[in-house]
């Protein structure tokens, strides 16, 4: 048994009760470790930036291509916009106001509609980007009205922290997104939390995506 199959084999073991998407992130890993992981079952590949993407993503076989899904997780500068909309299923970082705007416009202008997540920084680091939680309450209804777009959900990143600082962080996302629901009746359908140090943990908090990089990889 190779290592991404033995790595995928354990994990599918640990989050059997939670059914989430697990989406591979393949940052610091080649083409090669992507099609392993396709081969071994998965189907939903992650990228931090949009170039390294378009060329990782660019040169895999077309069955690849057209049997997954690809997400970018990094920060999209507004100069790169134009390059992702269109190119990714799912752009999980869109985390302000004005980069929702300009997704919408760069969409409309391809005769798309693009599919994203709203990134919340509800840790309110400053080294990360995301909304704020009083910005997502103000903006949403604006962000969601927007021709062009479609918000399945919310991301975050959590930071390094103790157990109990992350399980507040993973609560609090879980409550934002029942708020955001019900006060706008709009249905939220993902709530991306959790990476290979944390999924254990934002998954008892409702997470539908994880996005997982050395667990499976290393």
């Amino acid at each position: 048994m190779n290592t991404v199959e033995y790595n995928l084999s354990e994990l599918r073991k640990e989050i059997v009760p939670y059914k989430p998407t697990i989406i591979a992130v393949t940052k610091y890993f080649g083409a090669d470790k992507l099609i392993e992981a396709y081969n071994d079952g998965l189907r939903e590949f992650a990228e931090n930036r949009v170039q390294d993407a378009l060329e990782k993503f660019g040169s895999l076989p077309d069955e690849i291509k057209r049997n997954s899904r690809f997400h970018l997780i990094g920060h999209l500068q507004s100069n790169k916009v134009k390059k992702a909309v269109g190119n990714f299923d799912l752009i999980q970082s869109i985390d302000s106001l004005k980069l929702a705007q300009l997704v919408s416009e760069t969409a409309l202008q391809k005769g798309i509609v693009q599919k994203i997540l709203l990134q919340v920084n509800n840790a309110n680091e400053e080294a990360k980007s995301g909304f704020s939680v009083e910005d997502i309450r103000r903006e949403f209804s604006e962000i969601i009205s927007l021709k062009g777009i479609e918000v399945e959900g919310l991301m975050n990143i959590a930071p390094i922290a103790p157990e109990e600082e992350l399980r507040y962080l993973f609560k609090g996302m879980q409550d934002l997104k029942e708020e955001l629901e019900n006060k706008f009746s709009y249905k939220l359908k993902e709530l991306s939390m959790g990476m290979s140090s944390d999924y254990k943990i934002a998954l008892q908090y409702g997470s539908t995506m994880i996005r997982i990089g050395r667990k499976l990889f290393a």
